[in-house]
């Protein structure tokens, strides 16, 4: 079924295996991944994931073969949903969010498909939005957490650059806030006042966005501990180059200080 484009909702194609079970959506957001999207739902299947939330792939269009579809039956997949326009990683979290909301799923959890993250913490997510949290940050870096492997540059940006600004600008202290593993609950996303379903998040806006505006509505947030886990040797599987990637990065960072992403009144719904 093709999804056309709606307004701050790119088009895209939906291939629903299943109808919904759940009362939460894991979406997973993909391009090429590979193997190792594929070993991550291995992982998640062989921990039951699927009895806890409704996986669903959002596929920035690969071209490996990764994305076939009795391979995704066969792993638990009730949904795959294929960009079919303009956009990155804000453009696809943007068709899973609209497309779970539409679907009535009391909250969402997001992580990413690189079989870097612990997928077998997702119900420890889903207990916390059941508790009433609206925003729950994963972190490999609070009491419980692991960081693997992870590579120097990263850390030390993380630690000392990214976490201090968001949290600054959140009014609340995170410790991982470059991490994509979190959990959202739906009466955050469907505030008005927080509008995520816009075309400025095409890249890595929507989550530097969402992790600081939740605090400074008031909603309730919290860090959770996960592993996030890198290659001993290779390429770290990353979509964010050095240069260009991290001055990106940079430029969300102080614009989302600026509150430069906050919903104009033509922008809420």
């Amino acid at each position: 079924m093709i999804q056309e484009r709606e307004k701050g909702v790119p088009r895209y194609e939906c291939f629903e295996y299943n109808e919904k079970t759940k009362d939460y959506a894991i979406l997973i957001p993909v391009i090429n991944e590979g193997e190792r999207i594929i070993n991550e739902l291995k992982r998640a299947c062989k921990q039951c994931i699927y009895e806890y939330g409704d996986i669903v792939i959002c596929d920035g269009g690969s071209e490996d073969g990764s994305m076939e579809e009795s391979r995704l039956r066969q792993l638990k997949v009730n949904t795959l949903l294929i960009k079919r326009d303009e956009g990155r990683q804000g453009a696809q979290l943007r068709m899973g969010i609209s497309w779970a909301l539409k679907r009535g799923y009391k909250g969402i959890i997001t992580i990413d498909g690189n079989d870097k993250d612990s997928i077998e913490d997702v119900p420890a997510f889903i207990e916390k939005l059941r508790k009433g949290y609206d925003l729950v940050q994963g972190s490999r870096f609070v009491k419980g957490g692991r960081a693997i492997n992870t590579p120097l540059i990263r850390y030390i940006s993380v630690r000392l650059i990214h976490a201090p600004v968001i949290s600054l600008t959140a009014r609340h202290w995170f410790t991982d806030t470059t991490n994509a593993y979190r959990a959202y609950s739906a009466r955050y996303l469907l505030d008005k006042r927080v509008a995520p379903l816009r075309d400025v998040f095409m890249g890595y806006e929507l989550l530097a966005y969402l992790s600081v505006r939740a605090t400074q509505l008031g909603y309730n947030a919290c860090e959770i501990p996960v592993t996030r886990a890198y290659p001993k040797k290779g390429k770290t599987p990353t979509k964010i180059s050095f240069f260009k990637g991290n001055s990106q990065l940079l430029s969300v960072l102080f614009k989302n200080m600026l509150g430069m992403y906050r919903p104009k009144k033509e922008d809420m719904p």
